[in-house]
Protein backbone atom coordinates (compact mmCIF):
# COMPACT_ATOMS: atom_id res chain seq x y z
CA UNK A 1 0.00 0.00 0.00
CA UNK A 2 3.08 2.21 0.73
CA UNK A 3 3.40 2.78 -3.39
CA UNK A 4 0.01 3.90 -3.58
CA UNK A 5 0.64 6.64 -1.18
CA UNK A 6 3.53 7.62 -2.92
CA UNK A 7 1.87 7.79 -6.57
CA UNK A 8 -0.76 9.67 -4.56
CA UNK A 9 1.75 12.26 -3.27
CA UNK A 10 3.29 12.81 -6.71
CA UNK A 11 0.23 13.37 -8.37
CA UNK A 12 -0.88 15.73 -5.66
CA UNK A 13 2.12 17.53 -5.50
CA UNK A 14 2.72 17.39 -9.37
CA UNK A 15 -0.85 18.88 -9.84
CA UNK A 16 -0.50 21.79 -7.30
CA UNK A 17 2.97 22.58 -9.25
CA UNK A 18 1.12 23.06 -12.57
CA UNK A 19 -2.25 24.53 -11.13
CA UNK A 20 0.04 27.46 -9.51
CA UNK A 21 3.06 27.15 -10.62
CA UNK A 22 4.66 26.70 -6.86
CA UNK A 23 8.08 24.91 -6.91
CA UNK A 24 8.23 21.17 -6.53
CA UNK A 25 10.48 20.89 -4.05
CA UNK A 26 9.02 23.89 -1.61
CA UNK A 27 5.86 21.41 -1.22
CA UNK A 28 7.50 17.82 -1.78
CA UNK A 29 9.99 17.69 0.60
CA UNK A 30 8.48 18.93 4.19
CA UNK A 31 5.45 16.34 2.68
CA UNK A 32 8.01 13.39 2.41
CA UNK A 33 9.55 14.60 6.13
CA UNK A 34 5.97 14.63 7.34
CA UNK A 35 5.92 10.74 6.03
CA UNK A 36 8.92 9.66 7.88
CA UNK A 37 11.60 10.08 5.60
CA UNK A 38 15.05 11.23 7.10
CA UNK A 39 15.61 15.28 5.93
CA UNK A 40 18.62 13.52 3.81
CA UNK A 41 16.48 10.88 1.89
CA UNK A 42 13.62 13.72 1.45
CA UNK A 43 16.04 16.49 -0.25
CA UNK A 44 18.39 13.81 -2.08
CA UNK A 45 15.24 12.26 -3.25
CA UNK A 46 13.74 15.63 -4.38
CA UNK A 47 16.45 16.74 -6.03
CA UNK A 48 16.26 14.11 -8.85
CA UNK A 49 12.43 14.24 -8.56
CA UNK A 50 12.79 17.86 -9.50
CA UNK A 51 15.66 17.13 -12.19
CA UNK A 52 13.12 14.70 -14.20
CA UNK A 53 10.31 16.71 -13.96
CA UNK A 54 11.75 20.20 -14.70
CA UNK A 55 13.43 18.38 -17.67
CA UNK A 56 10.25 18.39 -20.36
CA UNK A 57 9.84 21.54 -19.93
CA UNK A 58 13.30 22.70 -20.93
CA UNK A 59 12.63 20.68 -23.82
CA UNK A 60 9.79 23.19 -24.76
CA UNK A 61 11.50 26.05 -23.77
CA UNK A 62 14.11 25.49 -26.21
CA UNK A 63 11.83 24.40 -28.82
CA UNK A 64 10.53 28.11 -28.69
CA UNK A 65 13.54 30.13 -28.15
CA UNK A 66 12.43 31.23 -24.92
CA UNK A 67 15.95 30.79 -23.08
CA UNK A 68 18.73 33.02 -22.28
CA UNK A 69 21.55 31.05 -22.28
CA UNK A 70 24.13 33.86 -21.37
CA UNK A 71 22.15 34.55 -18.04
CA UNK A 72 22.11 31.26 -18.07
CA UNK A 73 25.29 30.44 -18.56
CA UNK A 74 26.41 33.13 -15.13
CA UNK A 75 23.55 31.32 -12.68
CA UNK A 76 25.13 28.13 -13.21
CA UNK A 77 28.95 29.39 -13.53
CA UNK A 78 28.02 30.31 -9.62
CA UNK A 79 25.75 27.40 -8.70
CA UNK A 80 27.15 24.20 -9.79
CA UNK A 81 30.46 24.77 -8.59
CA UNK A 82 28.63 26.02 -5.09
CA UNK A 83 26.34 22.53 -5.27
CA UNK A 84 29.77 20.21 -6.10
CA UNK A 85 31.93 22.39 -3.25
CA UNK A 86 28.58 21.91 -0.57
CA UNK A 87 28.36 18.28 -1.34
CA UNK A 88 31.98 17.78 -0.91
CA UNK A 89 31.92 19.49 2.69
CA UNK A 90 28.81 17.48 3.87
CA UNK A 91 31.01 14.30 3.57
CA UNK A 92 33.99 15.19 4.23
CA UNK A 93 33.00 17.00 7.57
CA UNK A 94 30.32 14.77 9.22
CA UNK A 95 30.66 11.24 9.48
CA UNK A 96 27.08 10.65 9.05
CA UNK A 97 23.75 12.02 7.81
CA UNK A 98 22.27 11.90 10.90
CA UNK A 99 24.80 14.70 12.03
CA UNK A 100 24.08 17.50 9.40
CA UNK A 101 20.60 16.88 9.74
CA UNK A 102 20.12 20.18 11.74
CA UNK A 103 21.84 21.88 8.77
CA UNK A 104 19.30 20.37 6.45
CA UNK A 105 16.24 21.62 8.00
CA UNK A 106 17.46 25.02 9.03
CA UNK A 107 18.38 25.60 5.26
CA UNK A 108 14.64 24.06 4.76
CA UNK A 109 12.78 26.20 7.04
CA UNK A 110 14.97 29.30 5.50
CA UNK A 111 14.35 28.53 1.90
CA UNK A 112 10.45 28.10 2.61
CA UNK A 113 10.33 31.41 4.18
CA UNK A 114 11.85 33.09 1.40
CA UNK A 115 9.80 31.59 -1.22
CA UNK A 116 6.90 32.23 0.68
CA UNK A 117 7.54 35.86 0.59
CA UNK A 118 8.46 35.36 -3.08
CA UNK A 119 5.27 33.85 -3.92
CA UNK A 120 3.64 36.66 -2.12
CA UNK A 121 5.03 39.78 -3.50
CA UNK A 122 5.54 37.89 -7.21
CA UNK A 123 2.77 40.42 -8.64
CA UNK A 124 4.62 43.53 -6.89
CA UNK A 125 7.91 42.92 -8.04
CA UNK A 126 6.36 42.42 -11.58
CA UNK A 127 4.82 45.42 -11.93
CA UNK A 128 7.88 47.22 -10.47
CA UNK A 129 10.42 45.82 -12.92
CA UNK A 130 10.39 48.84 -15.55
CA UNK A 131 11.58 50.90 -12.61
CA UNK A 132 14.80 49.01 -12.05
CA UNK A 133 16.65 49.76 -15.17
CA UNK A 134 19.24 52.28 -13.56
CA UNK A 135 19.47 50.41 -10.33
CA UNK A 136 23.25 49.66 -8.79
CA UNK A 137 21.89 45.88 -8.95
CA UNK A 138 20.82 46.19 -12.92
CA UNK A 139 24.22 47.63 -13.62
CA UNK A 140 26.60 45.24 -11.71
CA UNK A 141 23.74 42.22 -12.61
CA UNK A 142 26.36 39.80 -14.13
CA UNK A 143 28.33 39.75 -11.19
CA UNK A 144 25.14 39.40 -9.00
CA UNK A 145 24.23 36.92 -11.21
CA UNK A 146 27.04 34.77 -10.47
CA UNK A 147 26.61 35.65 -6.65
CA UNK A 148 23.60 34.96 -6.84
CA UNK A 149 23.60 31.53 -8.33
CA UNK A 150 26.36 30.55 -5.78
CA UNK A 151 23.71 31.25 -3.25
CA UNK A 152 21.25 29.40 -5.15
CA UNK A 153 23.99 26.29 -5.59
CA UNK A 154 24.57 25.89 -1.87
CA UNK A 155 20.91 26.43 0.19
CA UNK A 156 19.51 24.21 -3.11
CA UNK A 157 21.83 21.43 -2.51
CA UNK A 158 20.86 22.03 1.27
CA UNK A 159 17.29 22.03 0.83
CA UNK A 160 16.03 20.99 -2.07
CA UNK A 161 14.00 24.36 -2.57
CA UNK A 162 14.29 27.52 -4.35
CA UNK A 163 16.17 26.60 -7.61
CA UNK A 164 12.23 27.54 -9.25
CA UNK A 165 10.74 30.86 -7.34
CA UNK A 166 13.49 32.27 -6.05
CA UNK A 167 15.63 31.72 -9.24
CA UNK A 168 12.72 33.55 -11.36
CA UNK A 169 12.84 36.52 -8.32
CA UNK A 170 16.20 36.97 -8.90
CA UNK A 171 16.23 36.98 -12.48
CA UNK A 172 13.19 39.18 -12.11
CA UNK A 173 15.23 41.72 -10.33
CA UNK A 174 18.33 41.79 -12.09
CA UNK A 175 16.83 41.72 -15.77
CA UNK A 176 13.60 43.67 -15.92
CA UNK A 177 13.77 43.75 -19.26
CA UNK A 178 13.53 40.14 -19.74
CA UNK A 179 10.18 38.57 -21.12
CA UNK A 180 8.26 36.91 -18.67
CA UNK A 181 8.59 33.99 -20.57
CA UNK A 182 12.16 34.01 -20.68
CA UNK A 183 12.74 34.65 -17.23
CA UNK A 184 10.38 31.32 -16.47
CA UNK A 185 12.56 29.11 -19.53
CA UNK A 186 16.02 30.51 -18.65
CA UNK A 187 15.54 29.88 -14.46
CA UNK A 188 14.14 26.72 -15.82
CA UNK A 189 16.53 25.49 -17.94
CA UNK A 190 19.13 26.63 -14.35
CA UNK A 191 16.95 24.69 -12.46
CA UNK A 192 17.50 21.26 -13.93
CA UNK A 193 21.61 20.76 -13.81
CA UNK A 194 21.47 22.48 -10.81
CA UNK A 195 19.18 20.08 -9.48
CA UNK A 196 20.66 17.14 -10.98
CA UNK A 197 24.22 18.13 -10.15
CA UNK A 198 22.78 17.96 -6.58
CA UNK A 199 20.87 15.36 -6.62
CA UNK A 200 23.86 13.13 -7.75
CA UNK A 201 25.91 14.39 -4.94
CA UNK A 202 23.47 13.30 -2.24
CA UNK A 203 23.25 10.18 -4.21
CA UNK A 204 26.73 9.73 -3.66
CA UNK A 205 26.01 10.17 0.09
CA UNK A 206 23.38 7.73 -0.21
CA UNK A 207 20.69 10.07 0.12
CA UNK A 208 18.47 8.41 -2.88
CA UNK A 209 15.26 6.19 -2.23
CA UNK A 210 14.87 5.03 -5.63
CA UNK A 211 11.94 2.99 -5.01
CA UNK A 212 10.38 6.48 -3.51
CA UNK A 213 11.70 8.47 -6.57
CA UNK A 214 9.76 5.98 -9.03
CA UNK A 215 6.26 6.02 -7.31
CA UNK A 216 6.51 9.65 -6.99
CA UNK A 217 7.10 10.20 -11.11
CA UNK A 218 4.50 7.92 -11.90
CA UNK A 219 1.99 10.11 -9.98
CA UNK A 220 3.76 13.56 -10.39
CA UNK A 221 4.04 13.52 -14.63
CA UNK A 222 0.70 13.14 -15.72
CA UNK A 223 -0.48 15.05 -12.81
CA UNK A 224 1.47 18.21 -13.58
CA UNK A 225 0.27 18.41 -17.36
CA UNK A 226 -3.30 18.24 -16.01
CA UNK A 227 -3.20 20.89 -13.98
CA UNK A 228 -0.95 22.85 -16.22
CA UNK A 229 -4.32 22.69 -18.77
CA UNK A 230 -6.47 23.42 -15.57
CA UNK A 231 -4.92 26.12 -14.59
CA UNK A 232 -6.42 28.67 -16.87
CA UNK A 233 -9.81 27.35 -15.39
CA UNK A 234 -9.42 27.33 -11.18
CA UNK A 235 -8.40 30.32 -8.99
CA UNK A 236 -4.62 30.26 -9.15
CA UNK A 237 -4.00 33.40 -7.83
CA UNK A 238 -6.26 32.42 -4.74
CA UNK A 239 -4.54 28.99 -4.47
CA UNK A 240 -1.06 30.64 -4.70
CA UNK A 241 -1.43 32.90 -1.32
CA UNK A 242 -2.50 30.39 0.63
CA UNK A 243 0.33 27.91 -0.65
CA UNK A 244 2.56 30.61 0.57
CA UNK A 245 0.86 31.25 4.21
CA UNK A 246 1.38 27.43 4.29
CA UNK A 247 4.95 27.48 3.25
CA UNK A 248 6.02 30.32 5.45
CA UNK A 249 4.10 28.38 8.29
CA UNK A 250 6.45 25.13 7.73
CA UNK A 251 9.46 27.33 7.14
CA UNK A 252 9.28 28.98 10.70
CA UNK A 253 8.77 25.54 12.46
CA UNK A 254 12.14 24.35 10.79
CA UNK A 255 14.06 27.22 11.29
CA UNK A 256 13.44 28.31 14.22
CA UNK A 257 12.25 25.10 16.33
Amino acid sequence: MEILLYIAAGASVGFLVGLTGVGGGSLMTPLLILFGFPPHIAIGTDLLYAAITKATGVAAHARHHTINWKVLGLLAAGSIPASILTTFLLSHFFTEPDKYSHVLTTSLGLMLIVTSAVLLFKNKLAINRSSQGTSIAYRNRAQLTVLMGLILGVFVTLSSVGAGAIGTAVLMILYPSLAAVRVVGTDLAHAVPLTLIAGLGHMQLGNVDYYLLGSLLIGSLPAIHLGTKLSKHLPANVLRPVLASMLLAIGVKYAFF
